[in-house]
Protein backbone atom coordinates (compact mmCIF):
# COMPACT_ATOMS: atom_id res chain seq x y z
CA UNK A 1 0.00 0.00 0.00
CA UNK A 2 1.29 3.15 -0.84
CA UNK A 3 2.20 6.14 1.95
CA UNK A 4 1.94 9.26 0.83
CA UNK A 5 3.12 12.10 3.96
CA UNK A 6 1.97 15.63 3.85
CA UNK A 7 4.03 18.47 5.47
CA UNK A 8 3.02 20.01 8.00
CA UNK A 9 2.29 23.96 8.12
CA UNK A 10 2.39 26.24 11.34
CA UNK A 11 -1.06 28.12 11.52
CA UNK A 12 -0.25 31.78 11.27
CA UNK A 13 -3.67 32.98 10.37
CA UNK A 14 -4.55 33.53 13.70
CA UNK A 15 -2.00 35.55 14.42
CA UNK A 16 -2.57 38.19 11.33
CA UNK A 17 -6.17 38.10 12.51
CA UNK A 18 -5.04 39.90 16.06
CA UNK A 19 -2.51 42.73 14.25
CA UNK A 20 -5.34 43.47 12.09
CA UNK A 21 -7.66 43.55 14.66
CA UNK A 22 -4.94 45.54 17.07
CA UNK A 23 -4.60 48.23 14.12
CA UNK A 24 -8.49 48.53 13.66
CA UNK A 25 -8.78 49.63 17.35
CA UNK A 26 -5.98 52.18 17.09
CA UNK A 27 -7.30 53.85 14.11
CA UNK A 28 -10.95 54.15 15.47
CA UNK A 29 -9.21 55.53 18.28
CA UNK A 30 -7.66 58.28 16.19
CA UNK A 31 -10.75 59.28 14.14
CA UNK A 32 -12.73 59.53 17.84
CA UNK A 33 -9.69 62.20 18.69
CA UNK A 34 -9.79 63.84 15.46
CA UNK A 35 -13.55 64.20 15.35
CA UNK A 36 -13.20 65.68 19.26
CA UNK A 37 -10.42 68.17 18.33
CA UNK A 38 -12.83 69.42 14.99
CA UNK A 39 -15.39 69.29 17.22
CA UNK A 40 -14.09 71.75 19.55
CA UNK A 41 -12.71 74.34 16.83
CA UNK A 42 -16.49 75.03 16.29
CA UNK A 43 -16.63 77.48 19.02
CA UNK A 44 -14.60 79.95 17.74
CA UNK A 45 -16.84 81.73 15.20
CA UNK A 46 -14.60 84.98 14.86
CA UNK A 47 -12.22 86.03 11.65
CA UNK A 48 -9.43 85.84 13.78
CA UNK A 49 -7.20 83.10 13.76
CA UNK A 50 -10.07 80.84 11.71
CA UNK A 51 -7.08 80.63 8.76
CA UNK A 52 -4.82 78.67 11.03
CA UNK A 53 -7.71 76.79 12.42
CA UNK A 54 -8.94 75.81 8.76
CA UNK A 55 -5.17 74.78 8.16
CA UNK A 56 -5.37 72.56 11.04
CA UNK A 57 -8.85 70.92 9.74
CA UNK A 58 -7.22 70.36 6.71
CA UNK A 59 -4.18 68.84 7.75
CA UNK A 60 -6.41 66.38 10.21
CA UNK A 61 -8.53 65.94 7.29
CA UNK A 62 -5.85 64.81 5.25
CA UNK A 63 -4.84 62.72 7.92
CA UNK A 64 -8.14 61.23 8.59
CA UNK A 65 -8.23 60.13 4.45
CA UNK A 66 -5.03 58.47 4.89
CA UNK A 67 -6.13 56.93 7.95
CA UNK A 68 -8.83 55.68 5.97
CA UNK A 69 -6.79 54.46 2.85
CA UNK A 70 -4.80 52.49 5.80
CA UNK A 71 -7.92 50.76 7.03
CA UNK A 72 -9.30 50.10 3.31
CA UNK A 73 -5.74 48.75 2.68
CA UNK A 74 -5.93 46.55 5.84
CA UNK A 75 -9.05 45.40 4.96
CA UNK A 76 -8.25 44.39 1.59
CA UNK A 77 -4.81 43.12 2.93
CA UNK A 78 -7.21 41.28 5.17
CA UNK A 79 -9.69 40.38 2.51
CA UNK A 80 -6.94 38.44 0.24
CA UNK A 81 -5.34 37.02 3.32
CA UNK A 82 -9.23 35.50 3.45
CA UNK A 83 -9.16 34.52 0.13
CA UNK A 84 -6.28 33.21 -0.31
CA UNK A 85 -6.80 30.85 3.12
CA UNK A 86 -9.82 29.83 1.69
CA UNK A 87 -7.86 28.68 -1.65
CA UNK A 88 -5.67 26.57 0.46
CA UNK A 89 -8.21 24.82 2.38
CA UNK A 90 -9.84 24.51 -0.68
CA UNK A 91 -6.55 23.02 -2.29
CA UNK A 92 -5.84 20.88 0.62
CA UNK A 93 -9.61 19.55 1.00
CA UNK A 94 -9.47 18.76 -2.73
CA UNK A 95 -5.71 17.18 -2.45
CA UNK A 96 -7.09 15.05 0.29
CA UNK A 97 -10.05 14.54 -1.40
CA UNK A 98 -7.95 13.15 -4.48
CA UNK A 99 -5.31 11.05 -2.20
CA UNK A 100 -8.68 8.89 -0.59
CA UNK A 101 -9.61 8.07 -3.81
CA UNK A 102 -6.14 7.78 -5.09
CA UNK A 103 -5.82 5.19 -2.03
CA UNK A 104 -8.96 3.21 -2.69
CA UNK A 105 -8.33 2.95 -6.11
CA UNK A 106 -4.60 1.61 -5.18
CA UNK A 107 -6.20 -0.40 -2.30
CA UNK A 108 -8.46 -2.36 -5.32
CA UNK A 109 -5.78 -2.41 -7.63
CA UNK A 110 -3.40 -4.23 -5.39
CA UNK A 111 -6.21 -6.44 -4.30
CA UNK A 112 -6.87 -7.18 -8.25
CA UNK A 113 -2.89 -7.74 -8.79
CA UNK A 114 -3.18 -10.22 -5.96
CA UNK A 115 -5.77 -12.36 -7.34
CA UNK A 116 -3.96 -12.00 -10.58
CA UNK A 117 -1.19 -13.43 -9.33
CA UNK A 118 -2.87 -16.26 -7.33
CA UNK A 119 -4.67 -16.91 -10.66
CA UNK A 120 -1.31 -17.06 -12.79
CA UNK A 121 0.39 -19.30 -9.91
CA UNK A 122 -2.81 -21.80 -9.98
CA UNK A 123 -2.65 -22.04 -13.59
CA UNK A 124 1.25 -22.10 -14.00
CA UNK A 125 0.56 -25.12 -11.23
CA UNK A 126 -1.73 -27.21 -14.05
CA UNK A 127 0.23 -29.83 -15.96
CA UNK A 128 -1.82 -29.31 -19.06
CA UNK A 129 -1.41 -26.02 -20.10
CA UNK A 130 -2.67 -25.43 -23.92
CA UNK A 131 -1.97 -22.14 -25.48
CA UNK A 132 -5.28 -20.58 -24.27
CA UNK A 133 -4.37 -20.48 -20.92
CA UNK A 134 -0.99 -19.16 -21.77
CA UNK A 135 -2.56 -16.30 -23.79
CA UNK A 136 -4.68 -15.49 -20.67
CA UNK A 137 -1.69 -15.58 -18.40
CA UNK A 138 0.12 -13.21 -20.96
CA UNK A 139 -2.83 -11.03 -20.67
CA UNK A 140 -2.79 -10.86 -17.15
CA UNK A 141 0.99 -9.95 -16.71
CA UNK A 142 -0.26 -7.48 -19.21
CA UNK A 143 -3.21 -5.84 -17.25
CA UNK A 144 -0.60 -6.35 -13.88
CA UNK A 145 2.02 -3.91 -15.54
CA UNK A 146 -0.70 -1.70 -16.80
CA UNK A 147 -1.36 -0.87 -13.69
CA UNK A 148 1.36 -0.72 -12.29
CA UNK A 149 2.14 2.08 -14.29
CA UNK A 150 -1.19 3.79 -13.66
CA UNK A 151 -0.37 3.71 -10.33
CA UNK A 152 2.62 5.22 -10.75
CA UNK A 153 1.00 8.27 -12.88
CA UNK A 154 -0.87 8.21 -9.57
CA UNK A 155 1.59 9.11 -7.15
CA UNK A 156 4.03 11.29 -9.37
CA UNK A 157 0.00 13.48 -9.75
CA UNK A 158 -0.02 13.66 -6.10
CA UNK A 159 3.63 14.54 -5.44
CA UNK A 160 3.38 17.86 -8.11
CA UNK A 161 -0.07 18.50 -6.98
CA UNK A 162 1.42 18.54 -2.94
CA UNK A 163 4.36 20.77 -4.47
CA UNK A 164 2.18 22.95 -6.29
CA UNK A 165 0.46 23.57 -3.07
CA UNK A 166 3.43 23.93 -0.54
CA UNK A 167 4.61 26.86 -3.20
CA UNK A 168 1.43 28.86 -3.35
CA UNK A 169 1.26 28.98 0.29
CA UNK A 170 4.98 30.26 0.86
CA UNK A 171 4.44 33.15 -2.26
CA UNK A 172 0.90 34.09 -0.65
CA UNK A 173 2.14 34.07 2.77
CA UNK A 174 5.34 36.24 1.97
CA UNK A 175 2.85 39.14 -0.09
CA UNK A 176 0.84 39.36 3.42
CA UNK A 177 3.65 39.75 5.58
CA UNK A 178 5.67 42.27 2.97
CA UNK A 179 1.79 44.30 2.74
CA UNK A 180 1.76 44.16 7.10
CA UNK A 181 4.98 46.08 7.30
CA UNK A 182 3.65 48.11 5.14
CA UNK A 183 0.92 49.09 6.60
CA UNK A 184 2.76 48.91 9.90
CA UNK A 185 5.13 51.69 8.63
CA UNK A 186 2.56 54.21 7.23
CA UNK A 187 0.75 53.61 10.68
CA UNK A 188 3.48 54.78 12.30
CA UNK A 189 4.25 57.94 10.24
CA UNK A 190 0.87 58.91 10.38
CA UNK A 191 1.35 58.62 14.34
CA UNK A 192 3.62 60.67 14.59
CA UNK A 193 2.29 63.29 12.28
CA UNK A 194 -0.99 63.52 13.69
CA UNK A 195 0.56 63.61 17.49
CA UNK A 196 2.67 66.95 15.91
CA UNK A 197 -0.88 68.03 14.24
CA UNK A 198 -2.24 68.00 17.79
CA UNK A 199 0.26 69.92 19.58
CA UNK A 200 0.00 72.68 17.25
CA UNK A 201 -3.50 73.17 17.36
CA UNK A 202 -3.58 72.70 21.14
CA UNK A 203 -1.65 75.95 20.93
CA UNK A 204 -3.44 77.70 18.29
CA UNK A 205 -6.37 76.46 20.47
CA UNK A 206 -5.24 78.54 24.14
CA UNK A 207 -4.57 81.38 21.62
CA UNK A 208 -7.73 81.78 20.44
CA UNK A 209 -9.34 81.09 23.52
CA UNK A 210 -7.72 84.33 24.42
CA UNK A 211 -8.54 86.23 21.48
CA UNK A 212 -12.18 85.28 22.19
CA UNK A 213 -12.37 86.26 25.35
CA UNK A 214 -10.33 89.72 24.46
CA UNK A 215 -13.34 89.88 21.39
CA UNK A 216 -16.01 88.81 24.28
CA UNK A 217 -15.11 91.53 26.37
CA UNK A 218 -14.85 94.08 24.14
CA UNK A 219 -18.65 93.74 22.34
CA UNK A 220 -19.90 93.51 25.88
CA UNK A 221 -18.44 97.09 26.17
CA UNK A 222 -19.77 97.97 22.42
CA UNK A 223 -23.48 96.86 23.75
CA UNK A 224 -23.46 99.41 26.35
CA UNK A 225 -22.38 102.02 23.95
CA UNK A 226 -24.63 100.99 21.53
CA UNK A 227 -27.95 101.85 24.12
CA UNK A 228 -26.06 105.14 24.64
CA UNK A 229 -25.40 106.28 21.03
CA UNK A 230 -29.03 105.04 19.75
CA UNK A 231 -30.65 107.30 23.00
CA UNK A 232 -28.49 109.94 21.86
CA UNK A 233 -29.62 110.41 18.69
CA UNK A 234 -33.16 109.78 19.69
CA UNK A 235 -32.59 112.68 21.91
CA UNK A 236 -31.88 114.64 19.22
CA UNK A 237 -34.13 114.08 16.16
CA UNK A 238 -37.60 113.89 18.74
CA UNK A 239 -40.12 111.39 19.05
CA UNK A 240 -40.83 110.26 15.29
CA UNK A 241 -42.48 106.77 14.26
CA UNK A 242 -40.35 106.70 11.08
CA UNK A 243 -37.18 106.52 13.40
CA UNK A 244 -36.22 104.22 15.94
CA UNK A 245 -34.19 101.99 18.01
CA UNK A 246 -34.36 97.99 16.61
CA UNK A 247 -32.09 96.20 18.75
CA UNK A 248 -28.75 96.91 17.86
CA UNK A 249 -29.44 99.59 15.13
CA UNK A 250 -31.04 102.60 14.56
CA UNK A 251 -33.27 102.76 11.43
CA UNK A 252 -34.88 105.94 9.55
CA UNK A 253 -37.44 105.87 7.02
CA UNK A 254 -36.26 106.60 3.67
CA UNK A 255 -39.04 108.39 2.52
CA UNK A 256 -37.90 111.26 4.48
CA UNK A 257 -34.74 111.61 3.36
CA UNK A 258 -35.03 110.97 -0.47
CA UNK A 259 -37.90 110.99 -2.85
CA UNK A 260 -39.69 108.13 -4.73
CA UNK A 261 -36.57 106.60 -6.70
CA UNK A 262 -33.94 109.57 -6.06
CA UNK A 263 -30.56 108.92 -4.13
CA UNK A 264 -30.68 112.37 -3.47
CA UNK A 265 -30.98 113.98 -0.02
CA UNK A 266 -34.28 116.27 0.53
CA UNK A 267 -34.36 119.15 2.36
CA UNK A 268 -35.88 117.56 5.40
CA UNK A 269 -33.38 114.96 5.32
CA UNK A 270 -30.52 117.26 5.32
CA UNK A 271 -31.91 118.50 8.74
CA UNK A 272 -32.46 114.85 10.57
CA UNK A 273 -28.40 114.10 8.97
CA UNK A 274 -27.54 117.28 10.89
CA UNK A 275 -29.40 116.44 14.18
CA UNK A 276 -27.71 113.06 13.80
CA UNK A 277 -24.77 114.24 12.93
CA UNK A 278 -24.10 116.59 16.13
CA UNK A 279 -25.04 113.64 18.33
CA UNK A 280 -22.57 111.39 16.71
CA UNK A 281 -20.20 113.89 17.54
CA UNK A 282 -21.13 114.59 20.82
CA UNK A 283 -20.84 110.97 21.04
CA UNK A 284 -17.15 110.78 19.99
CA UNK A 285 -15.76 112.53 22.85
CA UNK A 286 -17.51 110.32 25.14
CA UNK A 287 -16.32 106.75 24.38
CA UNK A 288 -13.31 105.63 25.57
CA UNK A 289 -10.70 106.24 22.73
CA UNK A 290 -8.60 102.89 23.03
CA UNK A 291 -12.50 101.58 21.73
CA UNK A 292 -12.36 100.54 17.65
CA UNK A 293 -15.80 101.77 16.62
CA UNK A 294 -17.06 102.26 13.12
CA UNK A 295 -20.72 103.22 12.26
CA UNK A 296 -22.65 101.70 8.84
CA UNK A 297 -24.85 102.97 6.58
CA UNK A 298 -26.78 100.09 5.43
CA UNK A 299 -29.18 101.26 2.70
CA UNK A 300 -32.34 98.93 2.41
CA UNK A 301 -35.51 99.60 -0.40
CA UNK A 302 -38.29 97.27 -1.33
CA UNK A 303 -38.95 95.08 -3.96
CA UNK A 304 -40.47 96.84 -6.81
CA UNK A 305 -38.11 96.21 -9.57
CA UNK A 306 -36.79 98.96 -11.42
CA UNK A 307 -37.24 99.72 -14.92
CA UNK A 308 -34.62 99.82 -16.88
CA UNK A 309 -33.23 102.72 -19.04
CA UNK A 310 -35.89 105.33 -16.14
CA UNK A 311 -33.03 105.88 -13.71
CA UNK A 312 -29.44 106.22 -13.52
CA UNK A 313 -28.95 102.85 -11.76
CA UNK A 314 -30.00 99.59 -12.97
CA UNK A 315 -31.04 97.76 -10.03
CA UNK A 316 -32.43 97.99 -6.30
CA UNK A 317 -28.94 97.24 -4.98
CA UNK A 318 -27.28 100.26 -6.60
CA UNK A 319 -30.17 102.17 -5.58
CA UNK A 320 -29.70 101.08 -2.09
CA UNK A 321 -25.73 101.55 -2.00
CA UNK A 322 -26.08 105.30 -3.59
CA UNK A 323 -28.91 106.21 -0.70
CA UNK A 324 -26.11 104.57 1.63
CA UNK A 325 -23.18 106.49 0.15
CA UNK A 326 -25.14 109.87 0.15
CA UNK A 327 -26.06 109.85 3.78
CA UNK A 328 -22.38 108.93 4.97
CA UNK A 329 -21.28 112.15 2.94
CA UNK A 330 -24.10 114.42 4.39
CA UNK A 331 -23.05 113.34 7.75
CA UNK A 332 -19.21 113.75 6.86
CA UNK A 333 -20.21 117.77 5.99
CA UNK A 334 -21.42 117.80 8.82
CA UNK A 335 -18.81 116.62 10.72
CA UNK A 336 -18.43 112.94 11.77
CA UNK A 337 -14.95 111.39 11.02
CA UNK A 338 -15.40 109.69 7.46
CA UNK A 339 -13.05 106.77 8.92
CA UNK A 340 -16.23 105.98 11.56
CA UNK A 341 -18.43 105.69 8.62
CA UNK A 342 -18.89 102.50 6.26
CA UNK A 343 -21.72 102.42 3.44
CA UNK A 344 -23.51 99.23 2.37
CA UNK A 345 -26.16 98.35 0.19
CA UNK A 346 -28.43 95.55 0.49
CA UNK A 347 -31.09 96.35 -2.17
CA UNK A 348 -34.63 94.73 -1.41
CA UNK A 349 -32.49 90.99 0.19
CA UNK A 350 -33.05 91.80 3.64
CA UNK A 351 -37.22 93.08 3.79
CA UNK A 352 -38.53 93.70 7.81
CA UNK A 353 -42.30 92.91 5.94
CA UNK A 354 -42.85 90.43 4.16
CA UNK A 355 -45.80 91.71 2.94
CA UNK A 356 -46.37 93.64 -0.72
CA UNK A 357 -48.81 96.39 0.63
CA UNK A 358 -48.03 99.96 1.46
CA UNK A 359 -47.31 99.76 4.92
CA UNK A 360 -45.05 97.13 4.50
CA UNK A 361 -43.19 98.43 1.26
CA UNK A 362 -42.54 101.38 3.37
CA UNK A 363 -41.19 99.71 6.28
CA UNK A 364 -38.62 98.18 4.02
CA UNK A 365 -37.39 101.19 2.40
CA UNK A 366 -35.07 102.10 5.32
CA UNK A 367 -31.43 103.71 6.23
CA UNK A 368 -29.90 101.47 8.98
CA UNK A 369 -27.47 102.95 11.38
CA UNK A 370 -25.28 100.42 13.40
CA UNK A 371 -22.42 101.39 15.65
CA UNK A 372 -20.34 98.01 16.04
CA UNK A 373 -16.56 97.18 16.49
CA UNK A 374 -14.11 97.23 13.76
Amino acid sequence: MLNIRYKEKTNVWPGFVDLFSNLVIILIFLLIVFVFLWTTTSVFNKSSGLRTVSELRKTNAEQTALIQKMENDEAEAKRLLLLAREEINSNESSVADLSNAYEIKLQDLEKQTADLQAQVQELQSQHNLNAQYSEQINELERTVARQKTERENLVAQIDDLQKKLDTQSEVQTSVANAEIEKLQSELTRTRAEAAASRAEYITMSERLNRALADKVAELNEMTKYQSEFYRAIKDAIGNRTIMQPDGDRFIISSDILFSSGKYTLSADGKKQLAAIANAIRDFETKIDPNVKWIIRVDGHTDNKPVISGTHAYRNNLQLSMLRASAVVEELAKNGVSRRRLVPSGFGDMHPIELGSDAASLQKNRRIELQLTNK
